[in-house]
């Protein structure tokens, strides 16, 4: 035997005992896709094996051929879009999703329309649980107002940066990106996933921002997310509707602990108790999730 072929066997004999990681699924809300995500890639690509799915790009074909055939861009058509890409393109399920804001109803329907490809949920601020949107987009369509919209998503003002507020200006002058954001708008405004909470039976991570200007009623949204019996919720203080770009280390190791099953318990600074209202609802009423404030800084 060669030395060619010997290497051949024991690199293959290697591949065979390492456990390869499970996928991760970015699933992006409003925002486009990579735009949504550049402050978690690099952090979380360490531990898992990351896609990037571009379900909904609002200058692209898919999402035109989609506006010129009659079809709506709604929450349904994005859920299909998700399974052809777990379908074609990941074929080793189930794996984890990850998602944000409208990203969030997608990814549910998908783990309730298709429980056998999806192993755990991450929710970063997901609409559609509980009460009505702020939806800062339409403003900023109506009056131009793109300083107001960069403003909306985040608590703290270094993220409305000129540079943020420039290259909003910049995609509301295509119209054909512009008309791609009102008909997604049109399609995903007022829907609602609250029917399928009591459905997921995936273990859930939800996090919120306790600013969070887009979402009506963030206590009204927690109460509601306790309806998943797997899920569990924290809520991060002086945080706005982006907590994966405003947040992005705290975040990123949140994720990273429960999707490797290492996230035992929230910090009480991170308990979403102070915003439960009364109610039979419970998922911390036990007391069990105490650690040092700072294990997750």
């Amino acid at each position: 035997m060669t030395t060619s072929v010997r290497n051949w066997f024991d690199l293959a004999d290697l591949l065979h005992t390492c456990k390869r990681r499970a996928p991760v699924i970015l699933v992006n809300g409003l925002a486009e896709q990579s735009e949504s995500w550049f402050a978690n890639r690099a952090a979380l690509s360490r531990d898992f094996e990351l896609k990037v799915p571009e379900i909904l790009v609002y200058d692209g074909d898919a999402i035109h051929a989609q506006i010129e055939s009659g079809g709506e861009i709604n929450v349904e058509y994005l859920a299909d879009r998700l399974c052809h890409f777990l379908d074609q393109f990941v074929q080793r399920t189930p794996c984890d999703l990850v998602a944000s804001s409208l990203g969030c109803q997608v990814a549910l329907t998908v783990a309730v329309r298709r429980p056998e490809t999806v192993s755990k949920l991450v929710l970063i601020c997901p609409s559609g649980l509980h009460g009505s949107e702020n939806l800062p987009m339409i403003e900023g369509v109506r009056r131009s107002d793109y300083d107001s919209l960069v403003r909306s998503v985040f608590y703290r003002s270094p993220f409305s940066a000129p540079e943020l507020v420039a290259a909003m200006h910049r995609k509301f002058q295509d119209r054909r990106w512009k008309k791609g954001v009102l008909r997604t708008l049109r399609g995903t405004v007022g829907n609602s996933v609250a029917p399928l909470l009591p459905l997921v039976s995936q273990p859930a991570l939800l996090i919120w921002g306790a600013q969070d200007r887009v979402l009506s009623n963030v206590p009204g949204a927690v109460q509601a997310a306790e309806q998943i019996r797997r899920g569990i919720q924290v809520v991060i203080p002086d945080c706005g509707h982006a907590p994966q770009i405003e947040r992005a280390r705290l975040v990123n190791r949140l994720i990273s602990r429960f999707l490797r099953d290492k996230l035992k318990s929230i910090p009480p600074h991170l308990s979403p108790h102070r915003f439960r209202t009364a109610g039979p609802l419970s998922v911390y009423g036990d007391g069990r999730l105490q650690a040092p404030a700072h294990s997750l800084q």
